[in-house]
């Protein structure tokens, strides 16, 4: 396990300031314990079996070997969490420890997401990127530590979410969100800072 390594993500952006960096912990995102998000869905079932299964997934972002070697796990992921259980959080997505996901059903996180550590995700909730005016695709959400993320919200795009941040249900995150706020809507405003 890798740990005390850190890394910073730095966007320019408006709302966020020129140049605001997110401090993520590799230890944070990239640690491979398969029990690290037990705890944090203690009570749920569904919400362990699905964290247990993609965090043994993960491990197949290792290196080649390990992902040839895993091939007929993620195959079996593929079927069980993503057509049977309904949630597809791609084996590639970065999520930090302690994810908390509350009713999980509807519930997208794509392979470029990036999720700090003590999050929580409830239903119908898409977190992916999106096409840009020339056709590429861009880069996936940068989430932050502590976001507490309500039911049917669609985070779409390079976006940043800072750290200690609440989104409201039917949320739709178009724009960056600074850190310690609460937001809602369509498109998403700041509704009060914490």
């Amino acid at each position: 396990m890798i740990t005390d390594i850190s890394f910073e993500i730095t966007q320019s952006s408006p709302i966020l300031g020129v140049n605001k960096s997110l401090q993520i912990e590799k230890s944070d995102c990239f640690s491979f314990a398969v029990f690290q998000d037990w705890k944090a869905n203690k009570g749920n079932i569904k919400g362990r079996l699905v964290m247990l299964a993609y965090r043994i997934a993960h491990l197949a972002t290792v290196n080649k070997v390990v992902h040839v070697l895993m091939i007929p796990y993620l195959v079996f992921y593929k079927v069980f969490v993503l057509w049977f259980l309904g949630v597809e959080i791609q084996h590639r997505a970065k999520i930090g420890r302690g994810l908390k996901m509350s009713h999980g059903i509807g519930l997208v996180v794509h392979k470029s997401t990036t999720i700090g550590k003590n999050c929580s995700i409830r239903q119908c909730t898409t977190i992916g990127n999106k096409t840009d005016a020339d056709g590429n695709k861009t880069a996936g959400t940068i989430i932050g530590d502590n976001v507490d993320i309500g039911a049917n919200v669609c985070i779409i795009g390079k976006l940043m979410i800072g750290s200690n941040s609440t989104i409201g249900a039917g949320s739709v995150v178009v724009k960056n969100i600074p850190e310690k706020v609460v937001v809602a809507g369509n498109p998403a405003r700041i509704i009060k800072s914490l």
